[in-house]
């Protein structure tokens, strides 16, 4: 693995390695390099002589100091069991607050103020609820209300219209971002719902490549590769690994005489009466048409021969109507234990062997099949 360079240390030594707390706290940083941007402009403007030098000093180290200590917090993961870890409404709060000292304090230059105000609502829009952005919205109405009112008393007549712009500014900078966080929040609500959709429509796909529609069953396809994953298994472990065909007997004959409908709902409830009887650990798939699957993991061949037994009494002892006649059906199966380090479809053929030799011998019956000797029937 190649070692981080110093860059990637700094950032993550500044950031932290975690993803949640990286990106909050690289939100934090954010909003306190904005501002400190927004303190070197207030020096600025203090410098020029408009403000007082001592009060936007002051001004601008508690601002940022604020910011500052509220970024470290972030940092240090302090806040990670606050309902707001990445203490958005705080850092507003804070910089709304010192948005409308900083009003006061501007002098003549107090109009670069309001689009301050609306740089840290816009950034703040994108964090926030529509409940929480009407609350900080309506503080930083209130905040910059005495603002206006203070420095008009302050100036007198002086500066009373152009502080009834500023106060008009505000007012429509506060109303454009609650309307802009209403249309994102409309905009998230309905990506949501996309994205609700397109996770339902994935998992339908999901189910559909590796379902059979009919029975539920697991398809051919994914049942070879659970298959193949079992066999990997039982090479490493010398566990044993039973496979069983099963063929539901003179299947065709129930479709030629009761019609399809009656013959997937032959298939259905043999696809049910087959899992009912079968343990949680097994695995059953529809192999094609009226042919199962069925794979007995760590089961020893006799014990997996007396499970199927039971399988094929519980199938012929069911029974389905077709208006007032009664549809039977037995079921053929043939099993074969996999041998160490043979193919998957060596053992398929064996047990193929054995599902033919049943058929052969009458049907309605369970053959095993062996590596080197006939296949042996357990006759019904």
């Amino acid at each position: 693995m190649p070692h981080p360079s110093p860059w990637q240390r700094l950032v993550d030594l500044s950031l932290s390695t975690d993803p949640a707390r990286r990106s909050r706290t690289a939100m934090a940083l954010l909003a306190l390099a904005l501002m400190a941007s927004g303190a070197g402009v207030m020096l600025l403007i203090a410098h020029a002589g408009v403000a007082d030098a001592r009060a936007v000093l002051w001004w601008a180290v508690l601002s940022v100091g604020g910011l500052a200590a509220m970024a470290a917090l972030v940092r240090l993961g302090a806040t990670q069991r606050l309902a707001d870890p990445s203490l958005s409404i705080p850092q507003m709060a804070w910089t709304i607050t010192s948005g409308a000292v900083a009003y006061v304090l501007a002098g003549e230059a107090r109009g670069i103020v309001p689009a301050v105000l609306a740089m840290i609502l816009f950034f703040g829009t994108f964090g926030l609820s529509l409940a929480q952005m009407l609350g900080v919205g309506l503080y930083a109405l209130v905040a910059f209300a005495l603002a206006v009112t203070g420095t008009a008393r302050f100036d007198g007549s002086r500066y009373g219209t152009l502080d009834a712009a500023y106060a008009a500014m505000v007012a429509i900078v506060l109303l454009g971002c609650l309307a802009l966080n209403l249309r994102i929040q409309q905009i998230r609500a309905r990506l949501q719902e996309q994205r609700q959709e397109l996770s339902r429509a994935l998992a339908l796909n999901r189910e559909l490549a590796t379902r059979d529609e009919l029975t539920g069953l697991l398809n051919r396809r994914h049942m070879l590769e659970l298959m193949q994953l079992e066999q990997r298994r039982a090479d490493r472990s010398g566990r044993n690994l039973v496979l069983a065909l099963l063929d539901i007997d003179h299947f065709k004959h129930i479709n030629d005489t009761h019609g399809h409908a009656v013959g997937d709902r032959a298939l259905q409830a043999f696809a049910a009466t087959v899992r009912a009887s079968v343990r949680n650990t097994d695995v059953l798939a529809r192999w094609g048409g009226e042919e199962f699957v069925l794979m007995l993991s760590d089961t020893r061949t006799d014990d997996a021969a007396d499970l199927l037994e039971r399988v094929r009494c519980a199938v012929a002892t069911q029974a389905l109507h077709d208006g007032g006649a009664s549809v039977c059906f037995t079921v053929s199966i043939g099993l074969a234990s996999y041998a160490r380090g043979e193919a998957l479809e060596q053992t398929l053929e064996r047990a193929d062997r054995a599902l033919y030799t049943a058929k052969d011998s009458g049907r309605d019956r369970v053959v095993v099949a062996t590596l080197h000797s006939p296949a042996r029937s357990l006759a019904a």
